[in-house]
């Protein structure tokens, strides 16, 4: 679906990714973890067209969108839910769905979204029991499935998570990674950014380890997740039999 080659990223002269490579398998849950300031956020921003950065992202092996803006990337369907949610606090929830029609439905547009709308509440229950209540009175995991609510609504075919655990009670952060499991089983293709490892690896198909804009290692989740580096870094003082 998504082959990112030789990408380098940048804040003004500062390159904060140098020449990262990776592969998002169409249909599959694609992780990458790594220390705070590695550069996984700005790897799903440059993906996402939003700083300056070189090198190839190809999209179904024909088509590369580096210079392309936001706008365009999203309207092919490539949909990022960012770091700390950023919903609009002062829009009711069903507001706050609607805004993510824009890249399809236009800012007036007239075409319906009732089918959408139903599919985000089917998948979270307690959005559509809130529809009408304002953005900041919802607790941090309503927050969150509504950032995530809202990506949907946008008709993804690769949905790209910023740490949705953040912040979350551990009840909570379980609910949230099933429904990421569920999004991923309608065929979306997930790229997830998660400080959470240990269920990142859990759920996905393939992992990326992203260390100072590097790839330090990657491999399948399953192999990743027992290797001893990778669980004194980033998984605790856990024994190596240590069920994951």
């Amino acid at each position: 679906m998504i082959s990112v080659k030789n990408l380098h990223s940048y804040y003004g002269s500062i390159e904060a990714l140098k020449g990262v490579d990776i592969e998002m398998e169409d249909g599959s849950i694609t992780c990458l973890i790594g220390s705070n300031g590695a550069g996984k956020t700005t790897l799903l921003n440059s993906i996402s067209g939003m700083i300056k950065h070189s090198g190839s992202v190809v999209v179904n092996k024909t088509e590369d969108i580096v210079n392309k803006n936001p706008k365009d990337i999203a309207q092919m369907g490539i949909i990022q839910v960012p770091e700390g949610r950023r919903i609009f606090p002062g829009l009711t929830v069903e507001e706050n769905l609607e805004t993510g029609t824009i890249n399809w439905h236009g800012f007036f547009g007239n075409k319906p979204f009732t089918k959408e709308l139903e599919d985000v509440y089917r998948l979270f229950p307690r959005l559509k029991e809130r529809r009408k209540q304002l953005g900041w009175s919802l607790s941090g995991g309503e927050q969150q499935m509504l950032a995530i609510g809202r990506a949907l609504m946008a008709r993804p075919k690769v949905l790209m998570l910023d740490e949705p655990s953040m912040g979350l009670a551990p009840v909570i952060v379980a609910e949230l990674f099933e429904k990421i499991v569920a999004i991923n089983n309608l065929g979306v293709t997930i790229l997830l950014v998660e400080q959470n490892a240990k269920l990142a690896m859990k759920i996905s198909k393939y992992t990326y380890v992203l260390e100072q804009g590097k790839i330090k290692m990657h491999g399948e989740s399953a192999v990743i997740r027992e290797d001893s580096q990778i669980i004194q870094a980033y998984l605790g003082n856990l024994a190596k039999k240590t069920e994951i």
